[in-house]
């Protein structure tokens, strides 16, 4: 435990320069929970962060890696004891605080959430903030009144990693999917989640440009925003919701009160970083129960330390389709 394993981003000039290297215990940050981390996994966040300009990642040297699953070592609170496995998603984990891609990681107590009966480590990342994500939209429309009977569900930007777990969730749960990607060679894979159809992006978008269309979906998980999330907005059924977690479509929002006064639609706003803890520990347990796959092995891949930042690259490029698990 004197030395171990991490993968250490460096700035160089403008870029970044991303190897594994041995660090020590005194190079973790401050914390009162000290981890063995077993797992973690490659999200779109921890690409961004292996990226100059990609602005998560505000100081050098730094460890990233938003995800991890591991061991108790020692716990100062008292929260936890040795020996207990554990996961981190979320709070500063690999942006602001050295983060899941290390054989060791240093964080307070109360970011960790105690691994649920019927999970393991290597399942709890190949869900990881991908997962926990997919399942809290879920969680949160169904809270709202969503369920399988009242129509079919729409799943947006659905080849990444939220939208892949939120269709395989809600198809198991019985609701009706229809994903949309904009890729097109991914419609064999979406459907075997269980998708019962799959529709291009551009299909979406083009469906209406006025404020209220034709009332085509009880509900949404929107991973994409901008025009995409607009356009579901006007075609939600009445009393229909839609849950957004994403911006790679854009940040803006052109719409109007329409929907909402008229339809009385909702939009739920999506943070899995800053989850309250309760909502946090009730999603674990789901997607340790009622929300568990038993397609985690066909969606996820294990990766080495090593292959991190190369993978990092293919994702960039949009050349990623499993989620990446990597084994400490």
């Amino acid at each position: 435990m004197d030395s171990y394993r991490a993968l250490v981003l460096e700035k160089q000039d403008e870029e970044v320069i991303a190897q594994v290297k041995m660090l020590g215990l005194n190079d973790l940050p401050e914390g009162d929970l000290l981890i063995k981390v077993a797992y973690s996994s490659v999200n779109y966040k921890d690409a961004l962060a292996c990226k100059a300009g990609g602005n998560i990642v505000r100081s050098y040297p730094f460890v990233p890696g938003i995800d991890l699953a591991g061991v108790v070592v020692s716990c100062d609170s008292g929260l936890y004891r040795e020996g207990d496995e554990v996961l981190v998603t979320g709070y500063g984990l690999g942006v602001s605080h050295y983060g899941g891609y290390s054989e060791y990681a240093r964080v307070p107590s109360e970011w960790a959430v105690k691994l649920p009966d019927g999970l393991s480590l290597k399942d709890a990342m190949a869900l990881g903030t991908a997962g926990f994500t997919a399942a809290l939209s879920l969680f949160e429309l169904e809270r709202d009144g969503l369920s399988p009977d009242k129509g079919p569900l729409l799943v947006t930007g659905a080849s990444g990693g939220v939208g892949s777990m939120a269709i395989a969730i809600a198809s198991k749960l019985g609701y009706e999917v229809t994903a949309s990607s904009g890729k097109s060679d991914m419609s064999g894979y979406l459907l075997g989640l269980g998708a019962k159809r799959v529709v291009s992006r551009d299909e979406i978008v083009s469906q209406t440009s006025a404020p209220l269309g034709k009332q085509l979906w009880a509900g949404a998980v929107d991973c994409v925003g901008g025009k995409t999330l607009a356009t579901i907005i006007a075609s939600l059924n009445y009393g229909g919701a839609v849950a957004a977690s994403g911006m790679t479509g854009g940040i803006d929002l052109a719409t109007s009160v329409y929907p909402f006064i008229l339809r009385g639609v909702r939009l739920i706003g999506i943070d899995s970083v800053y989850a309250q803890m309760e909502k946090r520990l009730r999603v674990w347990e789901l997607l340790a129960g009622r929300y568990m796959l038993d397609k985690l092995d066909v969606m996820s891949e294990i990766i080495e330390l090593e292959e991190v930042a190369a993978y990092t690259k293919r994702m960039l490029a949009g050349d990623s389709r499993k989620r990446m698990v990597v084994k400490l």
